[in-house]
């Protein structure tokens, strides 16, 4: 008897969850429509996610985000983040694109080319966030210059990511990074300079660790 209580608790919890992730589905479509989110066909952005600044974002078809509620395990409960720090500030994403949980942040512009795959928990910022002069970083130099004169003093360079790039969980894709087609990026990375095509990189600093052929031959 407690037996077939739990089995059907357990297919109830699962209904809900299915019923769950299919209404996000669509909230996302009609709020991403609402706030001027250009998106192409078949978006799919699975639970909450934040989205905040009103600059540009632009994504193209069968793009997939995970989102918070422990649908990616390696994120458990993480929400993701689209940020665009000024109107002028552009996030490009193309077709076929996958992302976990990740965080996108944009002063200028993060270009993500198509058929790419993005791990969990992952942060892309082609900004310093806060000024290199610890003077600058002062509370009262910004209440003194304003908030315009402050963010101009944050450095800041596009980055963009060509097709089919694979990057690994909790990498983090720094200011005026280019990231070549078809190359790997290992969990944990930090990525401070341009990654050339078709190779796999990693580490603090992110290295190149093995070269491969464009036609798929990406065997360790």
């Amino acid at each position: 008897m407690m037996g077939k209580m739990l089995r059907s608790l357990s297919r109830f919890f699962s209904l809900f969850s299915y019923l769950k992730i299919r209404f996000y589905i669509c909230f996302n479509r009609l709020w991403f429509w609402l706030i001027g989110v250009r998106y192409g066909k078949r978006l799919m952005v699975y639970d909450k996610v934040y989205v905040q600044g009103d600059g540009i974002i632009e994504i193209g078809d069968d793009f997939h985000f995970l989102s918070g509620d422990c649908i990616n395990p390696i994120c458990r409960n993480l929400r993701g983040v689209f940020y665009t720090a000024s109107p002028q500030a552009k996030i490009l994403i193309g077709d076929r694109v996958g992302i976990s949980s990740s965080c996108l942040w944009a002063s200028e512009s993060i270009t993500i080319g198509n058929d790419v795959n993005i791990g969990g928990d992952c942060l892309i910022i082609d900004n310093d966030a806060h000024p290199i002069s610890f003077q600058q970083r002062r509370r009262s130099y910004r209440k003194e210059v304003g908030t315009d004169a402050y963010h101009q003093t944050i450095k800041s360079a596009p980055v963009v990511i060509g097709d089919d790039v694979w990057i690994g969980a909790r990498c983090q894709i720094l200011k005026g990074v280019k990231i070549g087609a078809r190359s790997i990026i290992a969990a944990g990375s930090i990525v401070t300079k341009d990654i050339p095509e078709d190779v796999i990189a990693g580490g603090n600093p992110c290295r190149i660790i093995k070269y491969f052929s464009s036609e798929g031959d990406q065997s360790m």
